[in-house]
This record gives structure tokens, sequence and C-alpha cells, in this order.
């Protein structure tokens, strides 16, 4: 009698990645959208695609690879062509004995594939299992990403003779009439075009796709780890067709070119949805482009993985189960604001209570929770949107942000009357919070008896684990940077060398770096004297918290990033880290 095969979702309980409640709660998505179960929670942060491989694996008895952290050997690699390993998404990884290769596949089940390999280099296949993005990711490094190299072929498809002189008439786009650029938009090259540039942004985990026009040229960037790479340079007669090719996508109006405009787009890539914020903004030499890629899966990845320290993500935890109450986080634009919030809330996201959130845009859609959209022409302001909850039975709310007296007194008088209040402030530091708060009309006594704490984090690049190495600095950088006590030990620093993992860069992903401020009876004393930022900066760290300054030198000295990297979002004037 032959034993049933356990299904992926029973691994995942028995391995205790997931509890019984949160499959159920999967597994009634599923039913509505039609996903697989699997996918649902991966998209719900409940696991993540290598905890998904790692059970399939178990299932299928095959062996899982992580292969992100293995170095892989060019001519192992090459032992099969490229385009095989691009059509069936798989790597050799080694060669046994001379007579086998090990097989890093998505889908170690694919009988076709393995045979086809198998008559090919003839040796046998010995199967495993890796994530289906970590394959891509390898394949691209090894044979060469087509993508980019694709666009420029396709370029030389669409003649610059179509348009005249706009290689060297910056006004030249005029010329053309808006039948000819539908038409021109409309043909399959500068279809492709586009879709590469966005399909291979996704594939390089791009926050920010650029496309800026230039006098004779138009430059593609992506914004990569909070940093901006420039990864190809179109010809010139492209600009027109490709930047109102977006405008088709994201539904703005291709004949307006004097203004600036706002859209969106949705689509699938491998899979895993996607939501590009995109605007249009007119410049000397033409319209400039800015797409920012929302991962609707990316926020779902729980606050265990933002980069936390156990204890200040103990703390957070704490204060966020509290039922009443406001909790605040602040930072720069681009500082991982949303996607702590978000985080928050999805541990939060139970059928018991009900989540109301304003935002301006609705960044990503949870099920569960009610999501409003501001609209100022129609008169749905935060402050507006924020009276009609209290009228909804709300048990926590999130305001997208606090720009002005009016949403910061709603929200203060919602934190007072029962309910659990999220929201985010642009200031550079946690006690700065506070003092914002008062600038804005709210009074003292309201501000100490409302606030929970207040986060404040930025994000920092973190060294990549494929060329990660130690090195001892010189004594001047100790001193340099605050660490005299250390000078007669021994410091060792990390840093990246560079390889084709992380594109020389030295960096692979990011990770925050917090502070957090928790309201006590000495700071609430404080507050209500109207007591400066400073001053409740020093209170709260006399009470045990940890700067942003400290968090980051702290992650320096564990090897997460550098000092350089620290520094560069981290270092305020007047503090030493």
């Amino acid at each position: 009698m032959s034993l049933r095969k356990k299904e992926v979702e029973e691994l995942l309980i028995e391995n205790g990645l997931i509890t019984e409640r949160q499959l159920s709660r999967a597994q009634d998505q599923a039913t509505k959208s039609g996903e697989p179960v699997t996918k649902i929670l991966i998209g719900m942060g409940f696991v993540t695609d290598k905890d998904v491989t790692e059970m399939m694996g178990i299932q299928l008895n095959v062996d899982f690879v992580d292969l992100d952290n293995i170095n892989l050997d060019p001519d192992t690699v090459k032992l099969i062509p490229d385009n095989l390993a691009k059509r069936y998404n798989v790597i050799p990884i080694e060669l046994v004995d001379n007579m086998r290769i090990r097989l890093a596949m998505a889908d170690p089940s694919d009988i076709l594939a393995i045979d086809d390999i198998r008559l090919v280099t003839g040796y046998d296949i010995d199967p495993v299992i890796a994530t289906e993005s970590s394959l891509k990711k390898v394949i691209g490094t090894q044979f060469g990403s087509t993508d980019l190299a694709e666009v420029e072929d396709v370029t030389k498809e669409i003649s610059a003779a179509d348009f005249g002189d706009m290689e060297v008439e910056d006004n030249a786009e005029d010329e053309v009439s808006l039948d000819e650029m539908k038409q021109l938009v409309d043909e399959a090259p500068i279809v492709r075009v586009v879709n590469l540039i966005i399909s291979q942004a996704i594939n390089d985990k791009t926050s920010d796709i650029h496309i800026e026009p230039d006098a004779k040229s138009v430059r593609v960037r992506y914004r990569v780890d909070g940093v901006l790479h420039e990864v190809m340079q179109p010809p010139k007669h492209i600009q027109a067709p490709m930047v109102s090719r977006i405008k088709i996508m994201s539904s703005l109006d291709i004949a307006e070119r004097r203004i600036p405009q706002d859209g969106k787009i949705h689509l699938k890539h491998d899979g895993r949805e996607y939501d590009l914020r995109v605007s249009t903004l007119p410049c000397v030499h033409g319209e400039k482009v800015v797409m920012r890629i929302l991962d609707r899966g990316s926020v779902m990845i729980g606050l265990g993985k933002l980069g936390f320290y156990p204890e200040i993500q103990a703390q957070l935890e704490t204060m966020v189960d509290k039922p009443y109450g406001m909790v605040l986080v602040t930072g720069p634009t681009g500082s991982g604001k949303s996607t702590t919030l978000y985080s928050i809330l999805n541990r939060l996201n139970t059928v018991g209570v009900n989540i109301m959130t304003v935002e301006d845009p609705v960044e990503y859609q949870i099920a569960g929770i009610n999501q409003v959209q501001q609209n100022n022409k129609a008169g749905l302001t935060f402050a507006a949107a924020l009276r009609s909850f209290l009228r909804q039975d709300p048990d926590i709310i999130m305001v997208g942000e606090i720009r002005d007296g009016e949403t910061a007194g709603i929200a203060v008088e919602s934190a007072l009357t029962g309910h659990l209040v999220l929201s985010t402030l642009h200031t550079n530091d946690s006690p700065g919070a506070i003092t914002r708060l008062t600038e804005m009309g709210i009074e003292p006594f309201l501000c100490s008896s409302s606030i929970i704490c207040v986060l404040a984090q930025r994000l920092a690049r973190t060294i990549c684990s494929n060329c990660k190495e130690a090195y001892i600095p010189p004594t001047e950088s100790i001193r340099k940077f605050g660490l005299a006590a250390y000078t007669d030990s021994e410091i060792t620093f990390y840093k990246g060398r560079g390889c084709d993992t992380c594109k020389m860069s030295g960096y692979k992903g990011r990770t925050g770096i917090h502070e957090l401020l928790v309201m006590s009876d000495r700071l609430r004393s404080l507050v209500l004297q109207r007591a400066s930022t400073a001053e409740l900066r020093q209170c709260a760290i006399e009470e045990g918290m940890k700067t942003m300054p400290d968090d980051g030198l702290r992650k320096v000295l564990d090897g997460i990033t550098t000092i350089e990297e620290c520094l560069r979002v981290v270092f305020i004037e007047g503090q030493e880290i």
C-alpha cells in the first residue's frame, strides 16, 4: 500500500512555517481569485518563495539549493546551451564523476526538459530544485541578459526617417501628426521596446524607471537599492513613440505634451501582479517619464524581514497591539514608510477588526481592508475621509500622511476616542515628529495623550553576500566615526568586493535603519512644557532609545552594511556616528 504524497500546504504547516488559520485565510482568497494557494500564501507574506520551493523539494524527494549562496563554475554552467537554459529555466551546478550533471530546476518533475538536456549533453541528470526567481537571475548573469540587448536591435527597426529631423531638433516632435503617432506606437517594434524595458526593470528589482530626453539621445536609468544606474541610451528618434506608448498604457493624453500628467499601469509579470505609477514632465528636450514599480507582494513580507533588531521589533509589536492611540512612522520619501505601515496592517488584519485607510494614492490593495483613494477634486481629502471613517465603526485607521493641521487634529481626536491610528510624517528623526504636530497647531496635552510611539527609519544598502569580505579600517577612520574607545582593539568592517551578482556595486538588497521613540511619563511631561526636539531626544536616549546612527553603526559592526552607506543615509549634521 503506497503512502499518499503530502501536499505542499501540509508540509508548510508541519514545518511550522504557517498556521492552520493562515492556510484557511489563503484558501478562502484562492477560492475567490482562482490562484494557487501557495501563491496566495506568498502574496500575504506568510511564507517566502524560498519556503514554498523547499517544501516542494521535500514533496518531490529532491534536494533544495539556494543559488544566491553558491559560486558556480563557469565551465560547468556552459555544459548546456544558453537557449536550453532559458527555455526550461535550468542551470547546471555541478558535474559529478564526469558522468552526471546536478541540474537546478524550478520544476524537477519536468521529464521533457530532463530528457532534452540528457540528449544534448550526453550526461545523466540529477535534478535539484531552486526558486524560479533565483534561476532567472543566475541565467541572466551567466548567459547574459538579452532583454536590453534586444531593445537595441528592435530600435533599429524603427527608422529615424519616419520622424523627419527629430534627431537634431528638440521641437520636431510637433511635426508628427497625432494620427501618425498613434499608428507608430501601435506597431510591434515600439511595443516590444517598452515591454522589454519594463520587464528587465522588474527582473532587476528596480524601484523606478527613468526615461530622460537629452539633446541628441535618450537615457534610460533604473533605480536599484536606492541608487540610479544607466542601463541604455536608445536613439533620439525613438523618444516620441516610446513616451506615447507609455502614455497609452497608462491612459494619459498623448496629444498633451506641455503639462505634467500622472497615470497608472497594471500588469502581470512571471505570475506576479505589479502596479506602475507613471509621471510625465515636459523638459527642455522633450518629456521625461518616471515609472515607480509597485510589487503587490513586497509589502506583505512582515516586520521580521524589514531589518529590525529583535528587541526593537518586540517593542514595536507591543505598541501596535494597543487598542487605541497613535503610531507615527517618519522619514523622507523612499525610506520604506509605506512598507512598514502595510506590514503592521498585515499583522493586525484579522476578521475581528475593521481596518480603514485613506491614501494618496492607494499603492497596494490588501484583502480584508477598506482602502479609500484621496480625491481632492471631488472634495475627498484626508480630513474629509477621516470624518467619514468615524461613522464607519473602525477599530484601526491608517492615514497615508499627515500634511496639515486639520488632518492632524482629526487623527489625534480619533486616537483619543478609542481607535488605533497609524500615519506618516516627514521629519528627520522620531522626536521631531512630536514638535511637528505642535507646529501644526495640535495642543501639547493632546500630543502627549495620543502618541504611543514614533518610528523613524531610513533604507541602507546591504553588503552583497556573494562577494563580502572583511577589512580592518585605518585608525583615523575609527576616530572619525566616534569609535575612539575601540582604537586599541581590532575592529573588523566588511565591504563588497564587487561581482556579477551585485553588478560590481558591492551591494545587494536593502535593510532598514530604525529609531523607535516610545512615549513615557517623563517625555509626556516634557511635551506639555513645549520642550525642544533636542530636549526630547536627550530624554529618550537617557530612557534607552537607540538613535538611527546607533542602529546604523550596529549594522556596520555586524557586517550588514558599510560605514559609507550608513553615513549616506543617516548622518545628521551635528551628530557623529
